[in-house]
């Protein structure tokens, strides 16, 4: 049977756009594998006291199995195709660009942090990546995010390092108040 639609059908399939490869869920999807796979790894290097039947380790495994078939769920999905949907909030503006160097401040706090926290302890390196953050993110009062994140790494400070007894060293600053606890 001879439709008069279907000519102008197959040129609109043929005029439509190439789908991009989506190249970001497929680099998110591989660095969840490998994150899984390097958690995995490493909840079998724990070590596990001798005559213990359930040890440290059956949280981290659970959590890397789960990982890793989320991982492989959403590399699959989107070698088939699927892609994920704009979110349709107002707020959002799917043609912006990254803005590269607020990035490279938050990526350069996360190191310093990294660096400083055996150097001057963890409350005031975590202060120091708490301002650094908002500053970079536009913070209008950032002077008050530094005092925020002290606050908040102090409290963190005290009750995981001192009442918990988690290993967060304390600096030359705060050294007198790990003391205490």
């Amino acid at each position: 049977m001879n439709t008069p639609f279907l000519g102008a059908t197959e040129r609109a399939e043929e005029t439509r756009p190439a789908q991009r490869v989506p190249l970001g869920e497929l680099v998110f999807a591989l660095l969840m594998l490998a994150l899984g796979a390097f958690a995995l790894i490493g909840a079998f290097s724990i070590h596990v006291p001798v005559g213990v039947k359930v040890g440290p380790t059956i949280f981290p495994i659970f959590v890397s199995i789960v990982l890793l078939a989320s991982a492989a769920a959403v590399l699959v999905s989107v070698l088939r195709g699927n892609r994920a949907e704009l979110e349709e909030g107002e707020d959002i503006d799917p043609d912006a660009r990254t803005d590269w160097l607020t990035l490279a401040k938050i990526v350069g706090a996360v190191v310093a942090h990294l660096l400083l926290i055996d150097v001057i302890g963890w409350a005031p390196a975590a202060a120091l990546l708490f301002g650094i953050v908002a500053w970079s993110l536009g913070a209008k009062r950032w002077w008050l995010a530094f005092i925020i994140g002290l606050a908040l790494s102090l409290v963190v400070q005290i009750v995981f390092g001192g009442l918990m007894g988690l290993s967060l060293p304390w600096g030359p600053a705060l050294g007198w108040l790990g003391g205490m606890f």
